[in-house]
């Protein structure tokens, strides 16, 4: 997240209280994490026969991926849907960015690869899901600018749906914040593929009942080990529509102007009047 974004005080973190909720905890987070370890040793020797099949292209992996992000969700007991028809041909998405928990939710919702900063690696715990995930990682240099623009294009010409945050940081989950349109200048290049289409996403999440309306959203200086396990540590959880809405063709187009319809696209979802609002939206999967 950078620069981070810090509008408002974040929820407390309270974490587990008690031994009911640490039992929680654990009753969700083992199973969890098995389901993580199973397919990352699942995955390594089917991507290694994926390579010799397929070159760089991702058939199989993808869709594996998709399946334990779903799984992982539901141990988490988290619910969630998807809406609309996702990008056919070649194309990127680009989505609103609350949490951690987007890793998980837009990889249920369809088989894509993140873009995400070099710093991430690192991250404990997050460095997992993206190397697992096969994300794409750019260094913000510009001696290394045309080389990552290459290693951007090939991966586009091989099929892979890349997923941006144009946001460039997280917020609490009830707003989107200014798009930049220097991410998308990377979808013009001349080496791209005919007929690219960008597609934007809303991810939408809804709180548990009785909870802070941001309680999924993960900004500011929020520690990642408290926000988990106040997380997993909830009585009951809320749910998360991922909403595919329709692809932008990228011919005809600048960064400025593919900036403002995907940004327009995603906060049709995002109410002008509930962005300084903490009340607890209607659920709109029940």
């Amino acid at each position: 997240m950078n620069p981070t974004w810090r509008e408002g005080a974040p929820p407390p973190l309270p974490g587990p209280q008690g031994l009911r909720e640490w039992q929680r905890v654990l009753r969700r987070a083992v199973p969890a994490i098995l389901v993580l370890l199973l397919g990352v040793v699942l995955i390594l020797p089917l991507r290694g026969v994926e390579r010799l099949l397929h070159g760089r292209r991702r058939p199989w992996t993808g869709p594996h991926v998709q399946i334990v992000c779903r799984l992982v969700l539901a141990c988490l007991g988290i619910g969630w849907r998807r809406e609309g028809v996702p990008l056919r041909g070649p194309g990127a998405v680009v989505a609103n960015h609350s949490s951690w928990l987007d890793i998980l939710v837009l990889n249920a919702a369809l088989p894509v690869f993140f873009v995400s900063k070099a710093e991430v690696a690192s991250w404990p715990g997050i460095n997992i899901l993206t190397r697992v995930t096969d994300t794409h990682f750019v260094t913000r240099d510009p001696k290394l600018a045309r080389a990552q623009a290459a290693e951007f294009a090939a991966r586009l010409r091989a099929g892979h749906r890349l997923l941006f945050f144009p946001e460039g940081t997280s917020t609490d989950g009830r707003r989107v914040l200014p798009f930049k349109p220097t991410l998308f200048q990377g979808f013009l290049d001349a080496d791209l593929p005919g007929g690219l289409a960008i597609q934007p996403v809303s991810a939408l999440y809804v709180a548990p009942p009785g909870e802070d309306a941001r309680f999924y959203g993960w900004w500011a200086d929020m520690s990642l080990g408290p926000h988990l396990l106040t997380v997993l540590a909830a009585k009951r959880h809320g749910t998360v529509t991922v909403r595919l809405h329709p692809p932008i063709p990228v011919a005809g187009h600048d960064r400025k102007s593919l900036s403002a319809l995907c940004h327009k696209a995603i906060m049709l979802d995002f109410p002008a009047d509930d962005t300084s609002k903490h009340r607890l939206p209607v659920n709109p999967i029940s």
